[in-house]
């Protein structure tokens, strides 16, 4: 049974740093592109970032480029979310998802071919 048990949750104010993490059991991480994802009541889930199977590619919002990095330890089986910089409209529910599915190495930007979720974990950045 594959599991993704997400740490890291947190308020914080506004230019701090947060790191979350995503332990992946039942599964390689190397068997999986991983991705960020937050959502914010009244809309869907957005793409934060995300990292290819192989661990060779990364992208990210737009907004979160040059603040935030996805990072993975193959040998902890754990991907990482380090945020830096963090504004008040930063502030969700981060969840951390894995695509079994996807055989090429690339990253999907839509929240529905994520088989695996996480449970969520709130990050707040006050003003």
């Amino acid at each position: 049974q594959v599991q993704l048990l997400e740490s890291g949750e947190g308020s914080v104010e506004t230019g701090d740093s947060l790191t979350l993490s995503c332990t992946v059991s039942g599964i390689p991480i190397t068997d999986l592109s991983m991705a960020w994802f937050r959502h914010v009541p009244g809309d869907e889930r957005r793409f934060v970032a995300g990292i290819s199977r192989s661990g060779k590619l990364t992208d990210y919002l737009g907004s979160a480029k040059g603040r935030f990095t996805i990072a993975r330890d193959d040998a902890k089986n754990t991907a990482y979310l380090q945020m830096g910089s963090l504004r008040p409209e930063d502030t969700a529910k981060y969840y951390c998802a894995a695509d079994s599915t996807l055989f090429l190495d690339s990253i999907r930007y839509h929240f529905e071919p994520y088989d695996y979720w996480g449970q969520g974990t709130q990050v707040t950045v006050s003003s």
